[in-house]
């Protein structure tokens, strides 16, 4: 039973669905995996056995009646930003430490809908305001290869549980590589889903705007990614902002390009280079045809061209609560709010053109190609009791510098993907971004399949 953990979400469900196994099996199989590593690991935050087993009981019952769903009987985890009705849900933040939601947000309740089993609330940074995952609630989570390494953020709780094999699949969330990073550092697959792809008429508000921050499906290979994605996307009449993603192949001679440090000549540890180079050359030999390429980005821009908009949003969000309760505030949101405060509506309009400029540059580029590929981040893991790294080949870096890979993506509001492409120092993982027109998921998502295949037989390692 343990060993079809493993094999993913599409075997777990085959299994139950023949009745080779109950999705009680299965649920006590994640349970006696959570309970045995997650001490260890903080990874799983809010953890009911009795509910997994009531949930798995519940799916069991149904199917006996005739029900199917293409993840029946899969256990899933929810990053503790996302609504889950009746549970607590603090969004990292002692604010929120005694909110119980209530109802699910639209994605939980399409995964519970399809025969998933919910099995716990994941670890988030506060507020999901940083790349390192640790808060005043629960502390931080570590890295299941090394825990005196952080498996990065901010949704480095669901990457931490898919890569210790609790469930083959979680619900992140991504508004800047919330999904992308974690999954990269923890060796398995993160998805940053088109602009309103996976609706979102419930949960938390955003800091700025409903379409830069998206809910992210996570798998521990392409295809239980993909499954997650095909179960939570599609259009719902209450978020306004929701959109159907294109139903369409993936191009059979795809132009891909690579861009190695993005154009914008960011520091890229060599470990981190020399392994997406080589995922380069192993997919050039398996027929990709890849050219070397760089966005035209506008003038100015870089991984912060969006923060004095998201520090105002903060700041208007929650500057008032610092005012009366600032003992309930983390360091680094504290900071933000405080920044935010200085912000001015020019400032807030600039950062809006700047989006906007990133984004016309993205889709104009994506005239000439069907793919980017570029690295996921700029360095591995990094220890735990550092927010971020603070040097990248050998250069001073800023709170960004890890993350300079994947914000403008979400300013342009594409899918991207980051898949494992190989290992660095000390064997951490390293990931492959893949990045797709607006609405293109489907495609990527081939794409991405298509990679990990290329890239598991030029390694011998299966991801």
């Amino acid at each position: 039973m343990s060993d079809l953990l493993d094999q993913g979400a599409g075997a777990i469900a085959s299994a139950v669905r023949t009745g080779k196994l109950k999705a009680r099996d299965v649920a006590e199989a994640a349970i006696a995996r959570v309970e045995a590593r997650n001490p260890q690991l903080t990874a799983i935050v809010d953890f009911n056995p009795s509910e997994a087993r009531a949930a798995a009981d519940a799916v069991d019952a149904r199917r006996r009646q005739g029900f199917d769903g293409p993840i029946l009987g899969v256990p899933f985890t929810v990053k503790d930003m996302v609504w889950v009705g009746g549970r607590r849900v603090t969004n990292g933040s002692l604010l929120y430490r005694d909110f119980i939601p209530p109802r699910d947000a639209l994605a939980v309740e399409r995964l519970r809908s399809a025969g998933g089993v919910f099995l716990g609330m994941t670890n988030t940074p506060e507020m999901g305001a940083k790349g390192h995952t640790e808060n005043k609630v629960y502390g931080p989570t570590r890295h299941p290869m090394n825990p005196k390494l952080t498996p990065g953020g901010s949704s480095g709780g669901a990457a931490a549980a898919l890569a210790a094999g609790f469930s083959p699949i979680a619900l992140g969330s991504d508004g800047g590589g919330s999904g992308r990073r974690p999954a990269a550092h923890c060796g398995v697959v993160g998805l940053k889903t088109s602009a309103g792809a996976i609706p979102k008429p419930f949960g938390f508000p955003g800091a700025f705007g409903p379409l830069y921050a998206v809910i992210a499906p996570m798998g521990r290979t392409v295809a239980d990614a993909k499954v997650a994605f095909d179960v939570m996307a599609g259009p719902d009449p209450r978020d306004p902002h929701s959109v159907a993603t294109l139903d369409i192949p993936a191009p059979a001679q795809a132009r891909f390009a690579f861009s190695p440090r993005l154009g914008l000549d960011v520091a890229v540890d060599p470990d981190v280079m020399s392994a997406v180079e080589t995922a380069i050359e192993t997919l050039r030999s398996s027929g990709w045809r890849i050219e070397l390429a760089d966005i035209p980005w506008p003038e100015g821009t870089n991984e912060t061209s969006f923060d004095a908009a998201t520090r105002a949003g903060t700041a208007l969000l929650y500057g008032e609560r610092l005012t009366r309760q600032e003992n309930l505030f983390g360091d680094n949101l504290t900071g933000i709010i405080e920044h935010g405060r200085l912000v001015s509506g020019r400032d807030v309009a600039a950062a809006l053109r700047s989006a906007d400029a990133c984004a016309r540059a993205v889709a104009q580029f994506f005239t000439e190609y069907d793919f980017l590929l570029t690295p996921t981040t700029a360095c591995v893991s990094w220890p735990i009791e550092d927010v971020y790294p603070r040097v990248i080949e050998n250069k001073q870096v800023g709170p960004r510098g890890h993350a300079a890979f994947t914000p403008l993506f979400n300013l342009a509001f594409v899918p991207a993907i980051s898949v494992p492409c190989g290992t660095g120092r000390e064997g951490l993982p390293i990931g492959l971004q893949i990045v797709a027109p607006r609405l293109h998921d489907r495609p990527l998502l081939a794409v991405a399949q298509r990679a990990e295949t290329a890239l598991a037989a030029g390694t011998g390692n299966l991801f």
